[in-house]
């Protein structure tokens, strides 16, 4: 009996199916998904075992549901696929080149002046409150599940949003162009094994930041404490004071300007000279 030799490719294969296996269970634990994956398992076994044993009828049934279970699967897990491929596309960024593509825009101007008073004041108050300040991503999906408003940010908006039991208090503030364009959105909540800690604001910060370049702002409602979440990450208990200095470590700067090539209209000027 031939042996088949076991190359270094195969470990390298078997090593990335481990990681993307363990990289679906981080994606879907906690939600239904592995049940899920679990019963179309034992269904494919099943099947397996109908069409050993030769089983026709049975075979027959289960053939159909295993013939369209790649579009069950496709429809089943839509949530987690999208969120994986946002993940993938988001969290490369090394790959300089693809943000240049897809993110070719400036980025827009952001004024902390308003956001950093608003908060600072609803710190003292200990008044929940989650901002998130939209740079190149597209938010819209985010934008259109909230109450548009599209309104100059302030102080005085920014606490009435948030201010306890008002209309628009649950859930997040979108600002982007230095306008308040949406309140009470809902944001995808992280998956991720964070601290129990962490309340729906921290959660809901973590997760935006997760699938965008957005900046998320959140004060909590029990301790009055600052956070500062960006690309998965947070940072919890800033001083106001150094707000601001926090937030414009995130934001992305624009591109210098390239200086403007005079050579051409140098050499037309010398052509007129010469024929002059």
């Amino acid at each position: 009996m031939d042996f088949i030799p076991f190359t270094i490719l195969d470990f390298v294969d078997i090593l990335l199916v481990a990681l993307l296996m363990f990289g679906i269970y981080r994606m879907t634990r906690g939600t239904n998904a592995p049940y899920i994956f679990t019963g179309i398992i034992v269904i494919y076994v099943v099947w397996v075992v109908v069409r050993a044993l030769n089983m026709t009828l049975l075979q027959t049934i289960l053939g159909q549901i295993v013939s369209v279970g790649v579009i069950a699967l496709l429809i089943i897990f839509q949530p987690e696929i999208r969120s994986f491929l946002q993940v993938v596309g988001m969290r490369q960024r090394g790959f300089t080149f693809i943000n240049h593509i897809f993110h070719n825009g400036p980025a827009p101007e952001i004024d902390l002046e308003p956001v950093v008073t608003a908060c600072s004041e609803m710190s003292l108050t200990k008044t929940g409150a989650l901002i998130v300040l939209a740079q190149k991503s597209d938010l819209r999906d985010i934008i259109d599940n909230g109450i548009k408003i599209d309104a100059q940010v302030s102080v005085a908006l920014l606490g009435n949003i948030f201010f306890k039991n008002a209309p628009l208090h649950d859930g997040a503030a979108i600002v982007a162009d230095n306008r308040v364009v949406a309140a009470k959105c809902i944001l995808p909540v992280t998956q991720s094994n964070v601290p129990k800690s962490y309340g729906t604001r921290h959660r809901a910060a973590i997760g935006i930041t997760e699938t965008s370049d957005a900046i998320a702002v959140v004060v909590s409602e029990e301790t009055g404490g600052i956070s500062v979440a960006y690309g998965g990450k947070i940072e919890r208990n800033i001083a106001p004071t150094n707000l601001a200095s926090v937030i414009s470590s995130h934001i992305i700067k624009k591109e210098p300007e390239k200086p403007k090539r005079l050579w051409k209209r140098r050499d037309k000027q010398a052509e007129e000279s010469e024929t002059k």
